[in-house]
């Protein structure tokens, strides 16, 4: 049975019954293959040796799908590299393809996941040279400084890191 009370005009129901604990919280959920796995209900089983099917990049087959090559001759990208003495035969003397390889470069442009860090950097910085000029005080003269060059680096990068998603997701798009 339950009683009524009434406090401050708003009517108060206490029930006399006694708590249960919630039934699907003791459950457990057992594979029907007849593997035998248990796993609790709401705890996540383990994801080892789940195999993750992702198809493979081909980098080189979007660049020559896309023609970018041709695009950047015909912006006057490759003659502005030459002129700034970066040529093909410079960057193999160099062994800059190496590096990049040694580095993950090349490695991180085929990983699906890239373009979305790639995004988050790029939203990241343009959101902390606005900051930086709202909290940062104009008191000094080094303060105005410290303001600027945070704000164009931040605007710099965060601009670069949105055009290389960009372009990175649009390699690994398949055709």
């Amino acid at each position: 049975m339950a009683t009524v009370a009434i406090v401050n005009s708003v009517p108060l129901v206490r029930s006399l019954a006694a708590q249960r604990p919630i039934r699907s919280a003791t459950k457990t959920i057992v594979s029907r293959r007849g593997t035998g796995t248990v796993f609790p209900l709401g705890k996540p089983g383990p994801r080892e040796g789940v195999p993750v099917l992702t198809p493979s990049v081909k980098l080189l087959t979007r660049v020559e799908e896309l023609r970018l090559l041709s695009k950047a001759e015909k912006a006057g990208l490759l003659t502005a590299a030459e002129k700034f003495g970066l040529s093909l035969s410079t960057i193999e003397k160099l062994g800059l393809l190496s590096k990049a390889e040694e580095l993950g470069v090349l490695s991180a442009a085929a990983d699906p996941g890239t373009p979305s860090i790639l995004y988050t950097l790029s939203l990241f910085l343009l959101i902390l040279g606005p900051i930086c000029v709202y909290i940062v005080p104009e008191d000094y003269t080094w303060e105005v400084v410290l303001q600027t060059i945070i704000a164009v680096l931040s605007v710099t990068g965060g601009s670069i890191a949105f055009a290389a998603s960009s372009l990175v997701s649009t390699l690994q798009k398949s055709s």
